[in-house]
């Protein structure tokens, strides 16, 4: 375990950096020792500068063990998208999981999805025709498949799930997606304890609404993942307990779902959940095991007792949650 970890922070826009304050405040509590550095970017950085993204957080993040990050508005594209292609963070992990405490579809719920992290409609390869048409193009490869397949497999096995569930449209985007499909089946193959079960994206979408506890790790591309990690969402009683992990070789970034809020910025009454899950998920990451255990059942227990914020319907505020999930760490 090294001396320090250096870990940059960046807030952004809206609640972002009210959940991050309370997500750092929880990882202070764990008795590690973090460099917490923060940077700017998002909407207010660009208002003041004509820069979303300056640089020099560029650079931070780069050179930080880790990246925490709040929510972006409506710069998102020039800086979360931007720090994940910078950051060469290629998987996308979005745990949904539903605690005892917390009112919500379905209980059962406790999944995750592998999502791609760098290409398919998200490589921002749009352009007009003219004002009545315009093109989007999807770039789907075998090296990031193979790769991104390969990630899910080895996160399944590690965690003793039997089945790996592949997303696709291979029925309609045969070429596109018939080729992330190939790849999936290829490094099945060197899993043989391991089911690969294919399963078309809309019919996916419906089934995980009926029967959640089916599934475990769900391996797709970069739109669909996006698309289906929303939707589980739903199941667990919305995206202020959702968080993820932006994962790379030799970068990581760990942000909270839930989007900037600006109705709720400045309120205190924002969900810290999600962020303080990334917080555990980070002290996992750095392979903190005890400590990640530790912050994520304090925040069950206080799930489970009703100490959270209005929209769970307790009464704390953002940062006297905080300080309820540190207290029950001890």
């Amino acid at each position: 375990m090294p001396d320090r970890y250096p870990i940059a922070v960046i807030g952004g826009d809206g609640i972002g950096p009210e959940v991050v304050e309370a997500e750092l405040a929880v990882l202070q509590a764990t008795g590690l020792a973090f460099d917490f550095t923060h940077y700017p970017a998002g909407d207010d950085h660009q208002a003041r500068t004509g820069q979303a993204m300056p640089a020099e957080t560029i650079a931070g993040a780069q050179a930080a063990r880790a990246v925490v990050f709040g929510a972006a508005g409506a710069s998102a594209a020039e800086v979360i998208i931007r720090l994940r292609s910078e950051l060469g963070t290629y998987v996308n992990l979005r745990p949904s999981r539903a605690y005892p405490g917390v009112a919500c579809l379905r209980p059962e719920t406790d999944l995750y999805i592998v999502r791609e992290n760098t290409e398919c409609l998200y490589v921002g390869d749009e352009r007009a025709e003219s004002p009545e048409r315009a093109y989007a193009t999807r770039l789907i490869t075998a090296e990031a498949s193979t790769r991104i397949a390969r990630w899910a497999f080895e996160y399944a096995a590690a965690g003793g799930f039997r089945k790996v569930t592949a997303a696709h449209k291979a029925n309609v985007l045969k070429v596109t997606d018939g080729l992330f499909l190939d790849c999936c089946r290829r490094v099945a193959a060197e899993f043989p304890g391991i089911e690969l079960e294919e399963a078309l994206v809309d019919s996916l979408a419906m089934r995980l609404v009926l029967e959640p506890g089916q599934f475990g790790v769900v391996v797709t591309t970069n739109l669909f993942g996006d698309i289906l990690s929303d939707l589980a969402a739903g199941l667990i009683g919305g995206l202020g307990m959702c968080p993820s992990a932006n994962l790379g070789d030799e970068h990581a970034l760990f942000e909270p779902v839930h989007g900037s809020a600006p109705d709720l910025a400045g309120s205190g009454k924002a969900n810290p959940s999600a962020a303080i899950l990334c917080g555990a998920m980070l002290l996992d990451y750095l392979g903190e095991k005890e400590a990640a255990s530790r912050v994520t059942g304090a925040l069950e227990r206080c799930l489970a007792e009703g100490e959270t914020t209005g929209d769970l319907g307790g009464s704390l505020s953002t940062m006297e949650m905080a300080r309820a999930v540190i207290e029950r760490m001890g």
